[in-house]
């Protein structure tokens, strides 16, 4: 398939914009930066379209998508009702990176939902991605533009390596800001679940609605997803991941006997800028200070791909405080190690 790639300034013209609104009304894949990280776009009305999804990242057929509107008066045509709650956390999070959970009034199709009764749908704030969905003028299903499984894009390059010659459309719209992808929150339970963290944070949501929620951690696990993040592996790189955990002095200690542990492999960490001064490992990639959370989270998943890159074979990487955007930090660290911590 010949691939064609748009930067910024070529969504000032109308041929690029006809070609945008041509492809996803003719059931074909559009690849756009949101705020968070770079998604993999469809009509969302259309089963053909949604499917294809599903087959070009191989991703499991009952893993939830999250549907993305252009304003959020749109919400009421595939949802039943508004909950208690949500009326207040669109207006003060919408546009932004938090996904609320809604059931569903059956005009999606089944393939969107996972066959639930449920569909996550949030309004995103990045100009490009709001301007396609605005211009097609339907609901797009937008999941991570990333081979399922493998860490998210947050860069051109990213979505280049994995979906040049396999989709017609590319928007190159540089680094994205945030790094993870949205909060997603339950509301159709009596107290709002955090099913998954991101840089909107537990405290965040409290402030606004003046009450405790809970987190996922709180609850049972579901054997049925309603997230998108909740069930499979996520994030991994090749090399095995391990994340480490204990007082600062015995994981630089740790980590500096990994050389000699694995003599003939490649090892690498990622870390916050503050070890890296004490560590002796040949191959170190910082991520950025533990005092700008924020740094961290743009860097972790271009971080974790770098991995790929440099053919790494056992990648170590610090436990940092899950405070916070910490939370949604650790969330994919712990994803991407397939949950392999040491304690030392």
């Amino acid at each position: 398939m010949n691939t064609v790639v748009y930067n910024i300034s070529d969504l000032n013209n109308i041929e690029a914009k006809e070609a945008i609104n041509t492809a996803i009304i003719n059931n074909d894949l559009v690849v756009f930066p949101t705020e968070t990280v770079y998604g993999i776009g469809a009509n969302a009305l259309s089963e053909i379209a949604v499917k294809k999804i599903f087959k070009i990242k191989g991703r499991p057929s009952d893993n939830p998508l999250i549907v993305h509107l252009s304003h959020s008066s749109e919400v009421h045509k595939y949802v039943k009702d508004l909950p208690k709650h949500a009326r207040l956390l669109m207006d003060y999070f919408w546009p932004g990176p938090l996904t609320l959970i809604f059931e569903h009034n059956g005009i999606l199709p089944d393939v969107v939902t996972g066959g639930l009764k449920t569909v996550a749908i949030r309004v995103p704030s990045h100009p490009i991605a709001n301007m396609i969905i605005s211009l097609c003028n339907l609901p797009i299903c937008a999941p991570s533009a990333n081979i399922s499984g493998r860490p998210s894009s947050t860069l051109f390059s990213h979505v280049k390596d994995d979906f040049y010659g396999l989709v017609p459309i590319i928007i190159d719209g540089g680094p994205t800001q945030i790094g993870v992808e949205s909060t997603v929150l339950d509301l159709t339970v009596d107290t709002p679940v955090i099913l998954r963290p991101g840089k909107i944070t537990k405290s965040m949501i409290e402030e606004v609605l003046g009450i405790k929620i809970l987190e996922n951690s709180d609850i049972p696990n579901e054997s049925t997803p309603k997230s998108p993040g909740m069930k499979y592996k996520h994030y991994a790189p090749k090399g095995i991941v391990t994340l480490v955990d204990g007082q600062f002095e015995e994981v630089v200690k740790f980590i500096n006997s990994r050389s000699e542990f694995h003599k003939d492999k490649s090892v690498a960490v990622l870390c916050p800028d503050e070890y890296v001064d004490l560590l002796k490992i040949e191959t170190v990639i910082k991520l950025g200070s533990l005092r700008k959370l924020e740094v961290i989270g743009e860097n972790l998943f271009k971080s974790l791909r770098m991995m790929d890159e440099l053919e790494i074979d056992y990648i170590y990487i610090p436990v940092i405080s899950s405070e916070g955007f910490g939370q949604a930090i650790m969330n994919r660290l712990l994803k991407a190690a397939n949950y392999n911590i040491i304690r030392v």
